[in-house]
């Protein structure tokens, strides 16, 4: 519920000369700001109070020609299988980087180096991004990796942040739907953790489906961020949801629902209280490095149980109960806590990091000993972010709000005192999931902005037919009271984001000709004794041709090469031009072939010529005052 804070003698905007025409004629900026001002304590705004509040949003994410954006947000681009780069405070989208899709633009899942990189899950034309999280050390983002999840095909990628591109994927064996994702924190991300969300029958063929055998569980997932393979995996209790560590580099923690072990809906709240199930690492470390695991299936990666036996602990986890149906699993940029968000609960769980130790060494009696406080905030908080001045700020889905607390507040309160922890509660729009404020996963976190992810956006934009576009929502939170300053559509369905400094993140203007992105195809060229950069020359290799060129605003240098009907043909176009922006494109026309090739970059493309007759390509993003004229042509003789 709202706190209700009148300001006596204040003329009221509805009363003030200025009209709602006037008002809805404004910017949709303005329109952000004054509906963020009035939800501060629900009274209505003085005609100077808005005025003020107008100048001040867009004094503050008014990014000018030629000036850039403060940070970096990267965003899970949900559906379509991508991450999406925004800048913020501006809120304009940069770039995308196609992960678990086919982008025609880019040729990625089109190239033979992107198939290379996706391996045998090339197969697969969707992805569900859920989770970016940039790579830290000490704590703090370093800007290397970027990792991001796909819960459709269970799998975890990598981008790398100095090109924007992704270089590594791995589909995680054993389990099905890859769904909470975060990264060690200290004194690297030597580890991503991965939560598989379903329980699954092992094994999986068809021979058992009861989900009450003790056969039937899901896993933790702990990857080797650097190697991009799996360590080792953990079996657990209960479907896993979303994850974190802490900054000892000791735990991580995973919020479990369907303790119940249903598959109805019915079934999966029937509980009062699910829990949090805290990973010992160094311990599961020690076990694998002795040899104290077993295997499953056809997969070598080292497992350990990490379930509950009647009243008996593992060696390797804790579970602590925590109402109902947790979703969010948050640590607060202090270090001191997990933060698990109730979801079918109005509460929070506070679990105090530094009694884990004790927990596993049994010097607690009860797990729940480890809970600081349990908080009411409202109906259906999923997810926590900090402003690392004391503050936790946590989506209300149900109440569609976002609800600022203060952590110590909420201690001393649950301890008995008389302290009221909320500080404010901010209308979004609407139905918010995740939640992102600046560097808040890290010890540096700024508390500037905080970025709501609502799922429904209903009147806030032009209509566009029955799919409507969702709503990133941008706020102020740099003072003592939560502004909404911007509202930005987005499609289908950016989960979660993530803000960095700009000088955190480092970008290569052009390739260096030694990436290891293109090392496979560098490779195939010395066996054919070509050098990339100089040679324009046809290979062939019985009914396989390669045709190697190089490419120079505005010419190919090959424009013209004849291949037979039946061919299997590679196309490796080398980029010499050595100026910034300038990227060239290959299209073969009538054949699905795409692909960029930005400067001093080596793509490459393999299809078949099964239409005789000749063919025309060209470039497809605009390089030169000549870009048109800069084709070529295959000719296909009939088989």
């Amino acid at each position: 519920m709202k706190d209700k804070q009148p300001k006596p003698n204040a003329e009221p905007l509805e009363h003030s000369s200025l009209s709602r025409r006037n008002f809805l004629g404004a910017s949709a900026v303005t329109g952000a700001a004054l509906v963020g001002a009035t939800a501060l304590g629900g009274s209505l705004m003085t005609r100077e109070s808005w005025a003020a509040a107008v100048k001040e949003s867009r004094q503050k994410i008014h990014v000018v020609p030629g000036e850039l954006d403060e940070y970096y947000g990267f965003w899970s681009g949900g559906h379509q299988g991508e991450v999406r780069v925004l800048g913020i405070p501006s809120m304009r989208e940069l770039m995308r980087i196609p992960v678990f899709n086919v982008d025609s633009a880019t040729g990625w899942g089109l190239t033979n180096e992107s198939r290379h990189i996706m391996g045998d899950s090339a197969r697969y034309l969707n992805g569900d991004c859920h989770h970016p999280h940039i790579s830290m050390t000490d704590g703090k983002y370093d800007g290397k990796y970027l990792f991001i999840n796909d819960k459709a095909n269970s799998r975890v990628a990598r981008i790398r942040l100095d090109i924007m591109k992704c270089d590594k994927m791995l589909t995680i064996p054993n389990v099905q739907a890859i769904h909470g994702l975060r990264l060690q924190k200290v004194p690297h991300t030597r580890y991503v953790f991965a939560n598989a969300e379903f329980i699954i029958p092992h094994p999986n063929d068809g021979a058992n489906f009861d989900l009450q055998s003790d056969s039937a569980y899901t896993l933790f997932n702990v990857i080797d961020a650097e190697k991009m393979e799996m360590a080792f995996q953990v079996i657990v209790d209960g479907n896993l949801d979303n994850t974190d560590a802490d900054y000892t580099g000791r735990f991580a923690a995973a919020t479990c629902y369907n303790s119940e072990k249903a598959f109805d809906l019915g079934g999966m709240m029937r509980n009062e209280r699910d829990w949090v199930v805290v990973f010992d690492i160094p311990a599961i470390e020690a076990a694998v490095k002795a040899g104290k695991f077993t295997t499953l299936g056809d997969s070598t990666v080292p497992v350990v149980d990490g379930r509950k036996k009647g009243d008996k602990d593992s060696a390797f986890t804790r579970y602590i109960p925590v109402p109902k149906n947790p979703h969010g699993c948050n640590t607060s940029s202090d270090g001191k806590y997990f933060i698990a968000n109730g979801k079918l609960s109005p509460t929070v769980s506070m679990i105090e990091i530094a009694k884990l130790p004790d927990l596993f060494a049994d010097k607690l009696k009860d797990p729940r000993d480890t809970i600081a406080a349990e908080v009411e905030l409202g109906l259906g908080p999923l997810h926590t972010t900090f402003d690392g001045r004391g503050n936790a700020y946590t989506t209300l889905f149900i109440d569609s709000q976002v609800v600022k607390w203060n952590m110590a507040d909420a201690v001393r309160a649950y301890n008995g005192e008389k302290v009221n922890y909320i500080r404010q509660k901010l209308d979004v729009q609407y139905q918010p999931g995740h939640l992102h404020a600046s560097l808040t996963e890290t010890s540096e976190a700024d508390g500037k902005w905080l970025v709501a992810l609502c799922k429904f956006s209903k009147d806030r934009f032009l209509q566009v037919g029955p799919l409507h576009p969702e709503n990133d929502q941008l706020i102020d939170i740099s003072g003592e009271e939560m502004k909404l300053v911007h509202d930005g559509p987005t499609f289908a369905e950016p989960h979660d984001c993530i803000l960095a400094r700009r000088d955190q993140i480092r970008t290569k203007k052009i390739w260096d000709r030694d990436d290891p992105f293109f090392a496979p195809t560098v490779e195939m060229a010395k066996k054919d004794g070509i050098t990339l950069e100089a040679d324009n020359k046809v290979i062939r290799d019985g009914n396989r041709v390669r045709v190697y060129m190089t490419s120079s605003a505005p010419t190919y240098g090959v424009q013209e090469f004849t291949v037979r009907q039946g061919d299997e043909v590679t196309v490796v176009v080398t980029n010499i031009d050595e100026i910034e922006d300038v990227s060239h494109g290959f299209v073969m026309t009538n054949h699905g072939v795409s692909m960029e090739i930005s400067p001093q970059q080596t793509s490459s493309i393999t299809f078949v010529a099964d239409k005789p007759g000749m063919h025309w390509y060209y470039c497809s993003w605009f390089c030169h005052a000549l870009h048109m004229e800069m084709v070529g042509r295959m000719l296909v003789e009939p088989a």
